[in-house]
C-alpha cells in the first residue's frame, strides 16, 4: 500500500473524456458511465462489494474505441435481491436499453446471475469472474449481518478491506488494489450496508433459460477473495460454458490484466453476435487507454482527479444529472460519499474468510478501542433486545 494515493494517468485522462451520469429513479440514484455506439447492443458491467462504475474505466475506453457500448453502473441502495432485480429493470427502462449483455464480478456477478434467471428476456449472454452461485457462506461468515444498517461507516469499511489481501503483489496488481481501496473509501455507509446486506440475504441462483454456450466464466488462478470452493461451484452449475482463465490478476484483473480481460470480453461478443460499429466511434485521441498502467501514468497523476471518484466532479462537462419523465422516477437520491482514501474492487467479497495479510486503514490505538466500543455497543443492544423478547414470550405462555 502507497503511503499517497495518485490516480493513474489513464484515469485522469477517462474522467476527462466520458461523462459520468446520475440518474434518479423512485427513492434510488444511479450513477453510471455510458459509452460508445448506442446502435450496438451494450456490455453492462456491475462491480462488487467495493466496486464502483469508475472501476471498469479501462474496459470503457479499450471496448468503446473499437466500436462496442459500455455502460458501467455502482451498484444502488438496495436491501435485498428481490429488491435488486426490480431497480436495475426501472433503470433498463429509464436509460431505453431493452436487450443486454452482463459482465459481474464477485457480487455484481451474482447479481447479473439472478437478474438473468428473473428476467430472462432481457439477458442475452453472461461473463461471470470470481463469482459464486448463493450467499450461505457469508451470511454464515457475517454472524453480525441483522444490525448491519446501524453498524458505523469506519467499521463498514474496516470490514471490506480485511478482505483485499495485502502484498507483496506485483507492481499492476499491488496499483489495482490502490485504486480499489480508493474507491472503497468513496462509499458512504449507507452504500456499504446495503452491498453487505445483499451477500448475506438468503438466496441462491436457480436453474437459468439462457444456453450455457453463452456463459463465459473468466477466473484468476492465482488468489482470490472468493473460497474456490464456491468458484468450483459455479464451474459445476455450468459445465459447457466457455472457461477463460487468468494465470494472475488477482482479484481485480479488469484493473491488473486489462488487456487480457479486453480481449475474452471482446471474444465473448463478437460468439454471441454482438457486431461493433467503429464506423460509428468519434474520432478522440486515447493514447495507450485500456492497456496496462505505466510508469509515466503514474508519474503524472494528480490529487484533484482522484477526488472525482466519489460521484462529485469538478469538472462540469464531465457529469451530467438526468431526470426521467417517467411516472415512477420521482424524488432524488443521496449519492454524497464519505471520502475515506481509497476505493475500488469488483471482485473484492468480505466474506470474513481469513487471509494471511489484510489492508486496514491506518489509526490511532485509542481511535482502535472507541470503534470496537461502539460495535460492541451495538451487539449487546441487539442482545438484551432478544432477551427481552423471549421473556415476553414465555410470560405469555405461563
Amino acid at each position: 500500500m502507497k503511503g499517497v494515493f495518485s490516480a493513474p494517468g489513464d484515469y485522469v485522462h477517462f474522467k476527462s473524456q466520458v461523462p459520468l451520469h446520475k440518474i434518479p429513479i423512485g427513492t434510488k440514484q444511479w450513477r453510471y458511465y455510458d459509452f460508445g455506439p448506442k446502435a450496438v447492443p451494450p456490455l453492462i458491467c456491475l462491480p462488487g462489494t467495493a466496486g464502483t462504475a469508475d472501476v471498469y474505466y479501462k474496459q470503457i475506453m479499450s471496448l468503446s474505441m473499437k466500436g462496442y457500448r459500455v455502460i458501467s453502473v455502482d451498484i444502488p441502495r438496495v436491501w435485498n435481491n428481490t429488491e435488486w432485480i426490480q431497480a436495475f429493470e426501472k433503470f433498463l427502462d429509464a436509460i431505453d436499453v431493452h436487450h443486454i449483455h452482463l459482465y459481474g464480478t464477485s457480487l455484481g456477478g451474482f447479481l447479473a446471475q439472478l437478474f438473468a434467471q428473473h428476467r430472462p428476456r432481457r439477458v442475452r449472454s453472461l461473463v461471470l469472474s470470481n463469482t459464486f452461485l448463493e450467499t450461505r457462506s457469508f451470511s454464515a461468515a457475517m454472524p453480525w449481518a441483522p444490525i448491519v444498517s446501524w453498524t458505523p461507516s469506519f467499521l463498514l469499511k474496516r470490514y471490506v478491506l480485511t478482505g483485499i489481501r495485502d502484498g507483496p503483489h506485483e507492481p499492476f496488481i499491488a496499483d489495482s488494489v490502490d485504486f480499489v481501496v480508493s474507491q472503497v473509501e468513496t462509499l458512504s455507509r449507507e452504500d456499504l450496508a446495503s452491498r453487505l446486506s445483499l451477500t448475506t440475504d438468503a438466496a441462491s441462483v436457480g436453474p437459468l433459460l439462457l444456453s450455457v454456450s453463452f456463459i463465459t466464466i473468466m477466473d484468476t488462478n492465482d488468489y482470490c477473495a472468493i473460497p474456490q470452493q464456491l468458484k468450483d461451484q459455479l464451474g459445476e452449475r455450468y459445465p459447457e460454458a466457455r472457461r477463460a482463465y487468468l494465470k494472475t490478476g488477482g482479484d481485480f484483473p479488469f484493473l491488473s490484466r486489462p488487456d487480457e480481460v479486453n480481449l475474452h470480453l471482446q471474444l465473448h461478443l463478437r460468439r454471441v453476435g454482438v457486431e461493433p460499429r467503429p464506423d460509428l466511434v468519434h474520432n478522440i485521441p486515447i493514447g495507450d487507454i485500456g492497456g496496462s498502467p505505466s510508469k509515466e501514468n503514474n508519474e503524472d497523476d494528480s490529487d484533484e482527479s482522484h477526488k472525482d471518484n466519489g460521484g462529485g466532479s469538478e469538472n462540469p462537462p464531465a457529469e451530467y444529472e438526468i431526470n426521467p419523465t417517467s411516472p415512477e422516477s420521482s424524488g432524488s437520491g443521496n449519492l454524497d460519499k464519505q471520502p475515506l482514501d481509497s476505493s475500488e474492487c469488483c471482485h473484492l467479497f468480505p466474506g470474513g474468510f481469513p487471509r494471511e495479510k489484510h489492508i486496514v486503514p491506518p489509526g490511532t490505538p485509542l481511535h482502535f478501542v472507541w470503534e470496537y466500543i461502539v460495535f460492541f455497543h451495538l451487539l449487546h443492544i441487539r442482545s438484551l433486545c432478544i432477551i427481552w423478547n423471549y421473556s415476553l414470550e414465555f410470560r405469555q405462555f405461563v
